[in-house]
């Protein structure tokens, strides 16, 4: 019996599973194909970047580490520098204004504006009590001219320093390096205000003095003692500085009863 051949076209079943075996067998080529390209190109990348990259890794966690050390350090160091400010003021406190003035040298020239702005007060006002003026002054002055230092200490450095040596000063130079701050709202307007107005008397301006007085007497937030006494004064120049004459009686009464309980 002869064979009869087989005729693909004739039998649609055989021809298809041979397509689907074929293809599968394609796309499992594919897939390896695609795997040893991924894993050529991933070790062509590890060869060329590996290092580097590892390096860039490694320094980054040892700058990481770094700046943690160099953080928990420059803390330590601040608490100990704050802790020989605190010495010092407790020195001062208990009348011991020598070894409190030899604590607070070290901090003169501290890297932190802060520390060393009220290093430098307070050293100066260690000198302005042991008479030193001209030595306070250089110190209030180096505060002063210090941009690092918050302006509300240069101001008031300015202000002591004038103060130390308002004597030895013209009125013009006491006028021109306190005008600024000697205008109402500023913090220390009545100190800065009371020196103006006194050199204003000094050059023959009781119109200029008397007003800067009466600002000074109206303003409220300015200590009881300043504005009592600048009353006085824009008074004695002709200058009305009372307001609530109710409230002015007030303050007297409450000043006279304060002076006479100290005075007991």
């Amino acid at each position: 019996m002869a064979l009869i051949p087989t005729n693909p076209a004739a039998n649609p079943a055989a021809t298809d599973k041979k397509a689907v075996r074929q293809a599968a067998s394609e796309d499992v080529l594919l897939r390896e194909v695609d795997e040893a390209v991924r894993q050529d190109q991933f070790s062509n990348f590890i060869s060329a970047y590996g290092k580097p990259l590892i390096g860039a890794l490694i320094l980054g966690l040892a700058a990481f580490g770094g700046y943690l050390y160099w953080e928990k350090q420059n803390e330590a160091d601040l608490e100990a520098r704050s802790e020989t400010l605190v010495s010092a003021l407790d020195q001062i406190e208990a009348g011991n204004l020598g070894t409190g003035s030899a604590t607070l040298d070290p901090l003169l020239a501290d890297k932190e504006a802060g520390i060393r702005t009220a290093a430098k007060m307070l050293k100066a006002g260690i000198a302005m009590e042991q008479g030193k003026a001209q030595q306070a002054a250089e110190i209030f002055s180096a505060v002063a001219a210090d941009n690092d230092a918050p302006q509300v200490m240069r101001d008031l450095a300015t202000i002591r320093e004038v103060a130390a040596t308002y004597d030895s000063r013209k009125p013009e130079d006491v006028i021109a390096r306190l005008k600024p701050i000697a205008v109402p709202g500023h913090a220390f307007f009545g100190s800065a205000a009371e020196m103006v107005a006194m050199a204003y008397l000094e050059q023959g301006k009781r119109a200029d003095a008397g007003t800067l007085f009466a600002a000074i007497a109206k303003d409220e937030k300015t200590p009881d003692g300043l504005r009592s006494r600048s009353r006085q004064m824009a008074g004695l120049l002709g200058v009305d500085a009372i307001e609530d004459v109710d409230k002015v009686l007030e303050e007297i009464t409450a000043s006279d009863n304060e002076a006479a309980v100290a005075a007991e």
